[in-house]
């Protein structure tokens, strides 16, 4: 499935997410020589529908067509397939940020074409590793990490002075490379906005031109813990109108601006068919179902019982069915 290049085929500068099926193909892992020949490893269109790391990319090899990289990049372009359709992932398909190693997923060709890719970048051991993503919710730019190390937490401090480090789930990029060099994950807003690929070309930038992270620091970053993923059964629908009768929850409008803002107890997290059982399920990062630990239901209400921090909080159905309605976050301090 991976096709490998070296150089940047005609056309791929200025493609639309929807139309890089054309030129590609096929996944591609690019290796492009810089004047520093440690690699810096970026990835982007691992959820099809996220286009911000491709079009900032596509920006800053622009820039550099005339004049050499500061530094080698190796660039994989991830699942043009499902980019072609603007959905994060394909029916068929499997999430391509939820079966890198470490993953629980069951073996497939795109699980072993990401420990090829993985295999591959392990032996140039590169520089540092940036993901791109983008979120359904609205959430301010912020950069995650999956190991509390001091270059990793440089690494996302030069994004955003806030981070996210997570355990949970299993089998994404960054985790994955993090066993080998610095890794980050760049959230840059919604798709589409141009204040996220403008954030995300400016960090790319200052990236290549450093010569180590050894002489920087992360004070300032505000970081924050994954405690629980929210998931809603598939046998539960959803919907905007629960007097209707045509669904079993609707989550709460008010949450739409409350990412990475601290919600209390008492807060209305949906409204619900109180004579349904099981409509949201509160994951741990163990896996552990937490649901009575953080949700209570009054009446036709489900309700927060403790205070929690939102992340990603969406009530986009289509993303809720392929990833979670959001994540419940605790401040951490370190040191």
């Amino acid at each position: 499935m991976l096709n490998q290049m070296n150089y940047i085929p005609d056309g791929f500068l200025d493609a639309k997410a929807e139309d890089l099926h054309e030129v590609l193909k096929t996944p591609t892992l690019f290796h492009l020589e810089g004047v520093n020949p440690q690699p810096l490893f970026i990835c982007t269109l691992l959820h099809g529908n996220e286009t911000t790391g491709l079009y900032a990319i596509q920006r800053l090899l622009k820039k550099y067509s005339e004049q050499a990289l500061p530094r080698s990049i190796s660039l994989f372009v991830g699942n043009i397939s499902a980019a072609k359709e603007n959905q994060r992932h394909l029916d068929a398909q499997d999430d391509y940020n939820r079966i890198w190693p470490g993953s629980h997923h069951d073996d497939s060709p795109e699980k072993d074409m990401m420990q090829l890719v993985t295999h591959i970048m392990r032996k140039k051991k590169p520089f540092a590793s940036i993901d791109i993503h983008n979120n359904t919710g609205k959430n301010p730019h912020y950069g995650c990490i999956n190991i509390l190390n001091p270059h990793g937490l440089v690494l996302v401090s030069k994004f955003s002075d806030i981070a996210v480090y997570f355990t949970s789930p299993k089998g994404v990029q960054s985790s994955a490379f993090s066993d080998f060099c610095p890794s980050a994950v760049l959230e840059c807003g919604q798709s589409g906005d141009k204040s996220g690929e403008d954030h995300a070309l400016a960090y790319l930038e200052s990236i290549l031109e450093l010569d180590d992270l050894s002489s920087h620091n992360s004070n300032g970053l505000k970081l924050y813990h994954t405690i629980a993923r929210v998931l809603i059964p598939q046998t539960v629908s959803i919907g905007n109108d629960i007097n209707s009768g045509s669904c079993d929850i609707c989550l709460s409008e008010e949450l739409d601006d409350k990412n990475f803002h601290q919600i209390h107890p008492g807060t209305e997290f949906a409204t619900v068919d109180a004579s349904k059982e099981k409509l949201v399920i509160v994951s741990s990062e163990s896996s552990e179902d937490v649901t009575d630990e953080y949700i209570k239901i009054e009446g036709n209400k489900l309700l927060f019982k403790k205070s929690v921090t939102l992340s990603m909080y969406t009530r986009n159905e289509k993303a809720i069915r392929q990833d979670c309605v959001c994540y419940f976050m605790e401040e951490l301090r370190i040191g």
